[in-house]
């Protein structure tokens, strides 16, 4: 037997939590993978992790680690991205980039394969995951922007603390259980690190993820604003987002509202679409109580919709609920689908 055919693929932060689900995810999908680099910051190099039964040593990331790597899936935060995927493209990889480090570049395709994967052959080397809240909901709204038109959509969000890290979640279990035997603690990491102030995150709801900008909206609320645009090829678009972390451990919810380009469209149009459209599935059936949730989400690759109904003032507006993992097709999914994708697509070939 000759040696087995795949590609060298190498994991930019493997030992963080969408790292470990990109691993578990490459395993799920039996992804082809010949050679496996697992590379991390300094600080947690040596680590030890298990992939198809195979032990593996996390090494320190350094451009020389590309070196026969053909794809590279980052997740490592934005700095690193910057520093180091120029130098996996240098080296003849293909950059699936976890981090909004180059997402609104306009040279790097911004993709979500059920919605535009044809920006794919566009791609210079690196290819930008979208934000993980964008990524859930423009899946559900393109079968409708395809079949209807898409004028507006204002989006609020309830998003989970995995989105910031296995610190963020630690943080939660920690607060909550000091909350219930009324001991005191101190918020370290919530809303935003590198921002002034901390709050609680336990039995609260913190109207702010990332950083505010000078117009009112934070990074994150601009990211769905943008990304959307992008993504959908629709600069034209009128979106607007409000952006709230929950004490929820896995699994983004978000409130759509959307504005239609036609009249005469009912709420069972809009469920007929989406029943079956690619990597949605449908919960909608109020008389049974049948809507999604973000504790039934984890662990699944789709994006679940539910809730929706017509508005009662405006003819082509229509509101519904969208939830997914936020660490699956919110990130690691989506980074495994588009190379599962330049695959297909031919843009990368398999090591005899």
């Amino acid at each position: 037997m000759g040696e087995a055919r795949g590609l060298n693929v190498a994991v930019v932060g493997a030992t963080g939590a969408v790292g470990q689900q990109m691993l578990r995810t490459l395993e799920n999908r039996n992804y082809p993978v010949k050679e496996l680099k697992l590379l991390s910051s300094a600080r947690s190099a040596g680590t030890k992790i298990t992939f198809k039964g195979e032990e593996y040593t996390v090494q320190e990331a350094k451009p020389e680690s590309f070196e026969g790597v053909d794809i590279a899936l980052f997740s490592a935060g934005g700095s690193v991205s910057k520093a180091l995927a120029p130098e996996a493209v240098k080296r003849g990889a293909i950059v699936v980039d976890n981090t909004s480090a180059f997402r609104m570049d306009e040279n790097v395709p911004l993709v979500v394969p059920e919605v535009n994967e044809e920006d794919l052959r566009k791609h210079n080397g690196i290819i930008a995951n979208p934000n993980c809240s964008t990524i859930q909901m423009v899946v559900a709204l393109e079968p409708i922007r395809k079949q209807y038109g898409l004028n507006k959509v204002v989006v609020s969000t309830y998003q989970a603390v995995s989105g910031a890290g296995a610190a963020a979640i630690q943080e939660l279990k920690d607060q909550a259980r000091a909350l219930i035997n009324n001991e005191e603690f101190t918020p370290q990491i919530l809303p935003v690190g590198s921002d002034k102030k901390k709050y609680q995150i336990a039995f609260n709801a913190v109207p702010q993820i990332d950083k505010f900008q000078d117009n009112g909206f934070t990074f994150e609320e601009m990211k769905m604003v943008n990304e959307t645009k992008k993504i959908m090829h629709m600069p034209e678009l009128k979106v607007a987002a409000t952006c709230v972390r929950l004490p929820v451990e896995t699994g983004h919810s978000e409130s759509v509202y959307i504005e239609i380009g036609q009249d005469g469209v009912e709420a069972s149009d809009i469920q007929s679409l989406l029943d079956g459209a690619p990597g949605v599935i449908l919960q909608d059936n109020p008389a049974e109580q049948v809507y999604p949730m973000p504790a039934h989400s984890v662990g699944k690759n789709e994006v679940f919709v539910g809730r929706i109904r017509k508005d009662l003032d405006e003819e082509k507006g229509f509101h519904m609920w969208v939830v997914s993992d936020n660490l699956l097709k919110g990130a690691a999914w989506n980074s495994v689908q588009i190379a599962e994708s330049l695959l297909r697509m031919e843009l990368v070939k398999e090591r005899a």
